[in-house]
């Protein structure tokens, strides 16, 4: 009988908060580790216990600083160095995934490069959600197990019980997405067409569909300045919505997000905890995904299928 090699949990600063809310929910605790900062800003990762031979599992969102970045890759290379049988990178958050293609001449492919840079760290498996490009797996020649908040999101929403309930994509890419939330909660779809002529910054929308007397809720990845959903928001209310949801992700919430948020006629706007919220607001209900990634965690460490755990 083939006896598995040990299991043990790190995490990276920016992620402590999950990271214990996920092995609490494994049934384990989070291994002992440190970090020695120097004078001039420079950092040194360190593991306080032995993970020669073990599954090694190192949880961190890689949103800004890119101390948050470099500091997984650190912990990937020192868990190499210390003879670690396999390494796991849990990334809730993919930062970087924005950089999906060449869009203009003359820029980088930041995905990729992150990629390029996990894998040279030393991973041996990727595990992460609602990547902004489902392509960026592709990136990758190490297995990703690609988890969908939307596990979390579908439920939420079919308990609202919501009539005349619709489901919006806030831009053409999103429209899978939305997609896939309209089958499973047997609503109508509508699309936004949004015109941006610089990043973070949307000069015009439009809704493809009836929205007149509809119950909305706007589905997307992430949320960044808040600029797209709140325009689609009051766009949409001015042509008759009877309310307004969002249900996104990752919330990054930058700038004036907040302030958009607060002032915009969305009545609830859904997140997961993959990023920490700066601030709190009534109109933001965090829901967590440390039961989801517990739960895939077991079943990749027990050779099980994780195909049917998740609502794509």
């Amino acid at each position: 009988m083939e006896i598995k090699a040990p299991i043990k949990f790190f995490s990276g600063r920016a992620t402590r908060y999950l990271a214990e809310k996920i092995v609490k929910n494994f049934g384990s605790e989070l291994g002992k580790s440190s970090v020695v900062e120097f004078s001039d800003g420079e950092f040194q990762p360190s593991y306080d216990e032995s993970v020669r031979g073990c599954n090694v599992y190192i949880m961190q969102s890689t949103f800004p600083p890119m101390d948050n970045l470099f500091e997984l890759l650190m912990m990937i290379d020192a868990a190499k160095r210390a003879s670690a049988y396999n390494i796991v990178a849990v990334i809730p958050y993919y930062g970087f995934a924005r950089q999906d293609r060449k869009d203009k001449p003359r820029v980088s492919i930041g995905a990729k490069l992150v990629t390029d840079l996990l894998t040279t760290a030393g991973v041996d498996r990727v595990m992460t959600m609602d990547l902004h490009a489902d392509q960026i797996q592709g990136f990758f020649n190490v297995p990703v197990d690609h988890i969908f908040a939307s596990s979390l999101f579908v439920p939420y929403i079919k308990n609202l019980n919501l009539e005349d309930l619709v489901i919006a994509a806030p831009d053409m890419g999103g429209t899978k997405r939305a997609n896939a939330y309209s089958r499973f909660l047997k609503s109508e779809m509508v699309i936004c067409y949004k015109l941006r002529k610089k990043a973070n910054y949307v000069d015009e929308i439009q809704v493809i569909g009836d929205v007149k007397d509809k119950n909305i809720v706007i589905v997307d990845d992430m949320v960044d300045t808040g600029g797209t959903i709140t325009l689609a928001a009051r766009m949409m209310m001015d042509k008759g919505a009877k309310s307004i949801r969002a249900a996104t992700t990752h919330a990054i919430l930058s700038g004036p997000a907040y302030e958009r948020i607060e002032n915009s006629p969305i009545k609830e706007l859904l997140v997961t905890d993959s990023i920490p919220l700066k601030q709190e607001s009534n109109k933001i209900k965090v829901l967590s995904v440390a039961k989801i990634f517990a739960e895939v965690i077991d079943k990749v460490y027990n050779y099980q299928s994780i195909s049917d755990s998740f609502i794509q």
